[in-house]
């Protein structure tokens, strides 16, 4: 498999997965001449797509879906609640390429196998996903609130986990956002800090997790040295070799890269 962060953060959100001849496309956040830009950019033919994935219905993840969808004729996942409040958002997407799961029950698109899990957020029905392939497993968790044991076994053994590290909870206490705001972002049904990540890392190295992508950073309350460093902190202080574990920040603004699984 081949992964790449097309655009991750709080302004918009959207990754692409390859593997044999499938093309799924994470989330579409940004509008819909941003996200092909971006999919040309690391060799991607939008038209080529077997799908989009949707992790929820915030607009850093929906936005330009629709019009993805309707440009290249392109089916849309999601389960039944997240389709219900999404749709009034993103336009008309032809019926036949409407396409609803069900949590916790795994489906294929082309040669990839997915598990959509579910997560804690402010959201009608938010998941994560575990990408299979050939023996490969990616897992992307972003915007959730808080870490449970059954995130944690999801996330066991990945080959790439793909994990949000949104904010530093002193910036973010001391910084300039609404009191309200702060408490959602705090909240179980928020955003995962630097050290939840941090501390989902050491507990997650155990079972064969040794390469990460942190994920979702806010512009506001974070940047990547801090999330960077945090991260490595975490693992020197469990003993845990930094030269024996990748690391990776995606960027907010571009692609980040190209990582193969």
């Amino acid at each position: 498999m081949i992964f790449s962060p097309l655009y991750s953060g709080s302004t918009g959100n959207a990754s692409v997965l390859t593997a044999g001849k499938t093309r799924i496309l994470v989330d579409g956040g940004l509008p819909g001449k941003a996200l092909t830009d971006a999919l040309n950019a690391v060799g991607v033919d939008p038209a080529s797509l077997s799908g989009i994935v949707i992790t929820h219905e915030h607009s850093d993840h929906i936005k330009g879906v629709g019009v993805m969808s309707r440009k290249y004729d392109i089916p849309v996942y999601a389960n039944e609640n997240t389709w219900k409040a999404m749709a009034p958002l993103i336009g008309g997407v032809a019926m036949k390429n409407v396409r609803t799961f069900i949590t916790g029950q795994n489906f294929y698109i082309g040669d990839v196998d997915l598990t959509p899990f579910p997560l804690s957020h402010d959201a009608a029905e938010p998941v994560g996903y575990v990408f299979f392939h050939k023996g490969s497993r990616l897992v992307y968790m972003t915007d959730t609130g808080r870490v449970t044991e059954a995130l944690r076994e999801k996330a066991a053994g990945a080959d790439l986990l793909f994990l949000e590290s949104n904010h530093d909870v002193d910036l973010l206490r001391t910084g300039p956002y609404p009191e309200k705001l702060k408490r959602r972002i705090l909240s179980d049904r928020g955003h995962l800090s630097n050290d939840a990540a941090g501390e989902l890392l050491i507990k997650l190295y155990p079972t064969g997790v040794r390469r990460a992508i942190l994920a979702h950073l806010s512009r506001e309350n974070n940047t990547e040295d801090i999330a960077l460093g945090s991260a490595r902190a975490y693992l020197n202080a469990a003993g845990i070799p930094l030269d024996d574990y990748f690391l990776a920040v995606a960027h907010y603004d571009r692609v980040t890269g190209i990582f193969e699984i």
